[in-house]
């Protein structure tokens, strides 16, 4: 099938997605988490089939991490579905109700933004996530997974569009393409898209805004912080980089870039170094870090890098302003987290810090969908406008004004036989 006539079919299927209700949309959710369980040894032989042939081409190791898919992240995409059922309903939520006169009431009314064409990496738990997360807010999706999940991203668009379908959902409101060629015809379309949402690299964002227009919601790198501040607990700082760096280091919220206060450097850093020898992670410094503790010098473009592996660079920094001012010159707006028992520092750090997560005394790796309730994510845009930081069921939506009158025209107000009174009401949208 051509792509025209796959974006055709999408553009046709978001009309009548839009208007489903609440429990056809649920119901069809469960009924793919039923089959992912029932049909689980399938989909893990296709991934099997997809990790041999990227083991054969030497795919690098983080990448392979990502791209299995194995029991367990079956079952964690799984309650993922369960944890988005239990959610309120998205679509048709009034945000705004107002009076403009008598009988005149004016609503903005939350709605789907239509068509996604949707860019990810080679994991397949995304593919569940972000289709399942467009099901739910009423958006028919394109979606572009990596080469490498081939075979995994066949098998579950598959099953997702199967049964989905027998739930009542309307055909072809989910696609798969695989190709470059695909994806430079998708930029094309702003006929039939509404949004593109690429998630990878600046350079692979910027590509794709440049070669479209389309609006996009870029979902680029991963390059956040810890900030050890003076005043920090040693051991939670300990901890809290550990996890932020090792509890799983190919994804974008892991931390890339450690930055230590000089009035705790030296007690600090080598507690941190034996908790990181023992995760065979690889550390690169400063002169000043290289002064404290043996590391390999960090150069200037390991500040600009997401390493999505076990390695770390650190900085020793003299103030506050100074980890900020490297925060928001080297950082890609993710995700940065200060540890720190001196409440006004962290509150400068999380004002002035210009990133779409800012933490305090927590883990980098909080930074995500389902870890905030929102029933997982399609990204997390580090851009300002629309959406940002992680991008669930709110960032899938727009909005439309509804007007309810009884025969009023603009003329009366023109002549001012008639005045608006724009009272601010209770309750919600009767239609």
């Amino acid at each position: 099938m051509s792509m025209q006539e796959l974006a055709r079919q999408v553009k046709e299927a978001s009309r009548g997605l839009a208007a489903l209700k609440s429990d056809v949309k649920n119901n069809a959710l469960a009924k793919i988490a039923e089959a992912l369980n029932h049909r689980k040894d399938e989909v893990i032989k296709a991934n099997q089939e997809d990790l041999k042939r990227s083991e054969e081409e030497k795919l690098a190791s983080p990448l392979l991490k990502r791209l299995k898919f194995d029991d367990k992240k079956i079952a964690d995409v799984v309650d993922g579905i369960y944890s988005l059922i239990k959610l309120e309903e998205p679509v048709g939520k009034t945000l705004l109700s107002t009076e403009m006169d008598n009988g005149l009431e004016l609503y903005r009314v939350t709605c789907p933004i239509g068509v996604l064409g949707i860019i990810f990496e080679s994991r397949p738990d995304a593919l569940v996530q972000i289709s399942t997360l467009c099901l739910k807010s009423g958006n028919a999706v394109l979606l572009k997974g990596g080469s490498e999940a081939r075979e995994t991203n066949r098998i579950l668009a598959d099953i997702i569009a199967e049964t989905t379908e027998k739930a009542g959902i309307p055909k072809g409101w989910i696609q798969l393409i695989e190709t470059r060629a695909d994806v430079n015809e998708m930029l094309k379309m702003d006929a039939c898209i509404d949004l593109i949402i690429p998630r990878g690299s600046n350079e692979f964002v910027r590509y794709i805004m440049d070669h479209s227009n389309i609006p996009v919601m870029g979902h680029a790198d991963g390059i956040c912080h810890c900030y050890v501040d003076e005043k920090a607990d040693i051991e939670m700082a300990v901890k809290i980089v550990v996890d932020s760096k090792t509890q799983y280091v190919a994804v974008c919220n892991a931390t890339e870039t450690l930055l230590v206060h000089e009035g705790t450097a030296k007690e600090f850093l080598p507690l941190l170094k034996k908790a990181l020898d023992d995760k065979n992670v690889e550390l690169v410094g400063c002169p000043r870090t290289q002064e404290i503790i043996p590391v390999g010098a960090a150069s200037e473009e390991d500040w600009k890098t997401e390493y999505l592996d076990y390695k770390l660079s650190i900085k020793i920094v003299s103030s506050l302003e100074e980890a900020i001012n490297h925060i928001n010159t080297y950082g890609s707006g993710h995700t940065d987290t200060i540890i720190t028992g001196n409440s006004e520092t962290a509150q400068g750090f999380m004002d002035l810090v210009d990133s779409g997560n800012v933490f305090w005394n927590c883990s980098t790796r909080f930074s995500d969908g389902f870890k905030y309730g929102f029933g997982a994510e399609v990204g997390i845009s580090t851009s300002k406008l629309h959406a940002r930081g992680p991008v669930g069921l709110e960032g899938l939506l727009s909005y439309k004004y509804k007007l309810i009158g009884n025969g009023q025209i603009v003329e009366e107000y023109a002549n001012k036989t008639k005045t608006f009174t724009h009272k601010k009401i209770n309750g919600d949208c009767p239609m």
